[in-house]
Formats: C-alpha cells, sequence, structure tokens
C-alpha cells in the first residue's frame, strides 16, 4: 500500500533502521536517530541502486514521488539517476571554484612568473586585477557578461583614469582566453568591449629637450647632495638610454669591462628581448665609480636600508624633487625622450640606429645571444658622441 502524509509522522524511531515502501521503488527509512530519508530503490543493468531524495518533512510526500519519476524518466531514456546526480555535484564544485579571481591568479602564475615576466610585470598584472577582484572577482568566470565588466570599467573611468580602464579591459582578456583554454567558459566578454571605452589622454613623460636647460639639469644633478648611489644612477642614466627600471635592477655580471658593453637580459626589457649598451668612456668611468661602492652586492644600484633589494622606483624622482625641478620639468623616463629628440635633431645619425639605442626595435648589439648586428658600429659612435656632447652641455651651462 501507498503512503499517506499523515501516517508519516506516526513513524517512531527503533533500534534499527526500518523502511516504510510507498509505491514504485519509492520508500521511506526510518533510522534510530529519528531521521526519515526518502529513497529511490532501481534496478540498472541487473544491478539495483537507490537513490536519495531528501530528509522528510523538507521533502514532503508529493515532492518525493515527483523527484522519483523524474528519476524513473531519466532510467527509461537510458541514464543513472545516481550518475547523473554526481556529475552535477561536480559541475557546481568546479563551477563555484572557477571564479574571475581563480581563473586571473592562476593566469598569472602559469603564463607569467612560471614563464619568467619582470617583476614590475607580474606586480602590474596583480594591480589590473585589483580593479576587477571586488566586482567580478567572486563570480564564476563562465557567468561574467559584458555589461558586468562594462560597469566596473566605467567606474575606473569616471575616476578619470582611462588608460588604466582600457589596460585592465586588457588584462581581463587575456584572463578570459586563459579560461578559454582550460575549457572554464566559452567565450572573451572583455573583447567586446575595446570601443566601449573612452580614448585615454595622452600625457607625456616630463623631459627637457632644450640644450642650455638640459645643460643646467646636468650641472644640478653633479651638484647633488643625497645618497651617493642615487647621485650615480641620476649621472649614468642620460648616458645609457635604459628604461629606469631596467637600470635599477642591472646586475654586475651584466657589464663587458672589456667590450664597454651592458648586456640587459630579456626578462628585464619591455620587448623581452636582450638588449645591448655601448658605454661610453664616461659611462664607464661612472660604472667604476658605482662598482667601488656596490661591486661586492648583488645590485648596482642597492637600496638604501636594505642592501639586498634594487633602489625604490621612485628615488631618482623623488632626487629631482629635491633639487627643485618638478615633475612637469624633469622624470627618470624622460632621459629617452630627451635622447631620442636630440639625437634625431642633430642629422648625424640613422634613425633606425636611434631607435635601436632606445630598445624600441631588435638589439642592434644581438645575433644569437649577443653577437654584434647592423648598426651596432653607429651606435658605439653614437654614444661616444652623445656623451661628449652632455659634457660639452655641462661646460656651458657654467
Amino acid at each position: 500500500m501507498s503512503l499517506k502524509a499523515l501516517q508519516i509522522n506516526g513513524f517512531s524511531a527503533s533500534n534499527s533502521p526500518y523502511r516504510k515502501p510507498d509505491e514504485k521503488g519509492l520508500y521511506l527509512e526510518v533510522r534510530p536517530s529519528g531521521a526519515k530519508i526518502w529513497y529511490f530503490k532501481y534496478r540498472l543493468h541487473g544491478v539495483e541502486k537507490r537513490l536519495s531524495l531528501g530528509q522528510w518533512p523538507d521533502v514532503g510526500l508529493k515532492e518525493a514521488r515527483a523527484l522519483r519519476d523524474k528519476a524513473r524518466d531519466l532510467i527509461r531514456d537510458g541514464g543513472d539517476p545516481a550518475v547523473e546526480r554526481r556529475k552535477k555535484k561536480i559541475e557546481a564544485r568546479l563551477h563555484a571554484s572557477n571564479t574571475f579571481r581563480a581563473v586571473a591568479e592562476d593566469f598569472i602564475s602559469v603564463r607569467l612568473e612560471r614563464s619568467g615576466k619582470a617583476p614590475a610585470t607580474i606586480i602590474k598584472a596583480h594591480w589590473f586585477l585589483s580593479h576587477l577582484a571586488h566586482t567580478v572577482g567572486h563570480l564564476p568566470i563562465a557567468d561574467i557578461t559584458p555589461p558586468d565588466l562594462l560597469n566596473v570599467l566605467r567606474k575606473v573611468e569616471s575616476e578619470g583614469k582611462r588608460e588604466t580602464a582600457r589596460r585592465t579591459r586588457a588584462f581581463a582578456s587575456r584572463v578570459f582566453r586563459h579560461g578559454a583554454v582550460l575549457g572554464l567558459c566559452k567565450n572573451d566578454p572583455a573583447a567586446l568591449l575595446d570601443d566601449a571605452l573612452a580614448a585615454p589622454l595622452v600625457k607625456h613623460r616630463a623631459a627637457v629637450l632644450e640644450p642650455r636647460k638640459l645643460g643646467v639639469l646636468l650641472r644640478a644633478i653633479d651638484e647633488f647632495t643625497g645618497t651617493e648611489v642615487v647621485k650615480l644612477a641620476m649621472q649614468i642614466l642620460p648616458h645609457v638610454f635604459l628604461r629606469p627600471g631596467e637600470l635599477r635592477f642591472g646586475k654586475w655580471d651584466e657589464i663587458d669591462w672589456e667590450g664597454a658593453v651592458w648586456r640587459v637580459p630579456a626578462e628585464r626589457t619591455k620587448l623581452r628581448r636582450p638588449h645591448s649598451v655601448p658605454l661610453s668612456r664616461q659611462s664607464l668611468e661612472l660604472l667604476r665609480s658605482l662598482h667601488e661602492r656596490t661591486g661586492q652586492l648583488p645590485y648596482m644600484f642597492p637600496g638604501q636600508r636594505k642592501f639586498t633589494v634594487p633602489m625604490c622606483e621612485n628615488a631618482i624622482n623623488l632626487a629631482f624633487r629635491r633639487m627643485g625641478f618638478d615633475q612637469d620639468t624633469v622624470t627618470a623616463h624622460g632621459w629617452r625622450a630627451t635622447a631620442s629628440t636630440l639625437l634625431n635633431e642633430s642629422g648625424l645619425w640613422h634613425f633606425d640606429a636611434i631607435e635601436r639605442a632606445l630598445a624600441h626595435g631588435h638589439s642592434n648589439a644581438v645575433r644569437g645571444t649577443y653577437a654584434r648586428g647592423q648598426h651596432w658600429d653607429e651606435r658605439v659612435k653614437m654614444a661616444q658622441w652623445w656623451s661628449d656632447y652632455l659634457d660639452g652641455l655641462k661646460l656651458s651651462a657654467a
């Protein structure tokens, strides 16, 4: 006989579990604890199985029968209710764990950290993630829509950070593509948003481009009374055309004293290609002076408080501020614009040689590992001419 809803309240616990059958394989198991669990018993391929349907009274008699009928339909179609339930549990667990934040962190670990990307690149990736983490970070990556992302990016835009918004979108796009490769999502909603964001306002880094003012600045650097390592960094930077990060992470084994070359490894350059810098007599003299102070340390330009790490990324700019030069006048990165502008205006050097000296293309001192290639001889002459030119500006500013 089938069960009646009113009967179930009267089923009391016993020393051992017992069953009260309903119909078509459904029964209620009453346990010594007093719990009453619905089960559906069925046979598949000659094997008897049972499927838990929930606990009474959370699952009533009518609902238990509906769940049983659904399981019976699945069996009739060749499926196994127990297997399907396990699949759904696994999918739900994976769905919940595959959040945007989790996939982004995996992307940073696999594609950046393990691939040997520069520390600055990894730090910047975490910074982009921080803009997304509080809003979409907890969402399963497959559930995120273009409007979800656009709301986040528009908020960054509204703070006046247009370039940050665009670069955050590009980072999110790489995360979605990483997720698609792993089978965790099917599309890249960030790819649709490029034209939905405002174009960034271009602001060039401040640089001194007038020769007379440049001479005044160079003299001021020579008269700087702050930390000696920072002073030498400011003196060396104008001669070598390196980006500030490439300079301050420099190590002594990169310097070829005999060949007068500074070989910057690929992992520290913007284009991830090894870059070689010809060193003028002035550059070598400054580097020897620096070597007397830091030659026994891991980094050429160590931190002031901790010698095992490079100096602070803002050390040079802070020194300029102490000297009275504001951020609209000169920046550490601006030396590259200074060199590019004045070298091109001189009319003495091939454009490609200047571009390669600035590491805007393949390094001219690289063929294979560090062979000397096209424009290298010109770059050697240009490096010495440039250092002599800077010295002349200093003298004329006296």
